[in-house]
């Protein structure tokens, strides 16, 4: 049974990636400074797995912490979650996502080859696109990301290329996700930002439980159907089995250097499509306001998802009505997400 140690384990993607991880077969270490989760995640991951999960509360900038995690478990591969991930934060605070992000990535690839574990799935995001020239986006598009954020996920890509040509031992997917959706069945795990949510399926949740007083819809005048922007939208849970599909890849060897690969539903769904869909999950209406367009949003921006089908033997599963559904549940019975 290979051992992936999932650093960021207990926040939102990393959570449900652990349980599928689990589930497909893999033992599963987690490495978490707990900044942006919470540990109560640790008690409900290994309810719902039925196991003892073993975590450790680390920064993985901390090099000597990180090398007693790979002097005492036998690592396989690893899947590097850790890293702040608010786009509007990343402009107010550049050098903190730089300091985090990166400096974070470049410390885990020292320890990694270090004890010659060389099998890597990094979370990398659809950011890297920027401004794109064509839809759907395609792996060998150009990049250029527009926000901090972006940028240390465009950096980390680059560095990772430059890591898998100056050693072809080391085996890298870079999955690049769209926006996550949903939470678990259960509802005992979901998303929990802190403070104002950044995302918009929290945010409608939250308006729809009352701690929120009213959606705001950023822009009706882009070109598309409705006037609001279009963006691909994946299931948490088909996001998780990305990531496990990704370990089996490189654990069964086929793996070979960088791969950048794709994660999203591959359909564009507008911003009062997600709304029309929630108030059919919640039975009842969600009020929004329509603000000003924000700045660096474009208009319509969705995967093409063929390189995951053909390399991962990966498809999304669910449907929009099943993520709404879910992120429901999950809110419902956790209005105050894990603090409650």
């Amino acid at each position: 049974m290979e051992t992936v140690l999932v650093t960021g384990g207990a926040g939102y993607i990393g959570s449900h990636t652990v349980l599928d991880l689990i589930k497909k077969g893999f033992d599963v270490i987690i490495a978490d400074d707990f900044s942006n989760s919470s540990k109560k995640v640790i008690s409900i991951l290994e309810k719902l797995a039925d196991r003892k999960i073993k975590y450790y509360e680390l920064d993985i900038r901390n090099k000597e912490g990180l090398r007693e995690i790979f002097k005492e478990n036998k690592i396989d591969a690893v899947i590097n979650f850790a890293g702040y991930k608010a786009v509007g934060e990343s402009v107010e605070k550049p050098l903190m996502y730089y300091d985090n992000n990166l400096i974070g990535m470049i410390v885990l690839l020292e320890v990694m080859e270090e004890f010659s574990v060389k099998k890597l799935v990094f979370s990398s995001s659809a950011t890297v696109y920027g401004i794109p020239k064509a839809i759907p986006l395609v792996e060998d598009n150009d990049m250029g990301a527009t926000n901090p954020y972006g940028r240390t996920k465009l950096m980390i890509e680059h560095i990772l290329v430059d890591l898998a040509a100056s050693d072809n031992s080391w085996e890298i997917i870079a999955l690049r996700y769209f926006n996550p959706l949903g939470a678990h069945e259960s509802g005992e795990i979901g998303e929990d930002p802190n403070g104002i949510p950044n995302n918009l399926a929290p945010y409608i949740t939250q308006v729809a439980v009352g701690k929120l007083e009213k959606l705001s819809v950023f822009g009706d005048d882009y070109d598309t159907p409705d006037g609001t922007c279009i963006r691909d939208f994946i299931h948490i849970n088909d996001l998780a089995a990305g990531h496990s599909a990704s370990i089996k890849y490189l654990v069964s060897g086929k793996g070979k250097g960088f791969e950048a690969i794709n994660l999203g539903s591959g359909k564009g769904y507008s911003v009062l499509e997600i709304v029309a869909n929630f108030e059919k999950a919640v039975g009842k209406k969600i009020p929004y306001v329509i603000a000003g367009r924000r700045a660096g949003d474009i208009p319509v921006s969705y995967a093409r998802i063929d390189k995951a089908k053909k390399l991962l033997n990966w498809e999304p599963t669910y449907t929009i009505e099943q993520m709404c559904a879910n992120s429901w549940n999950w809110q419902k019975k956790n209005p105050n997400g894990y603090k409650d």
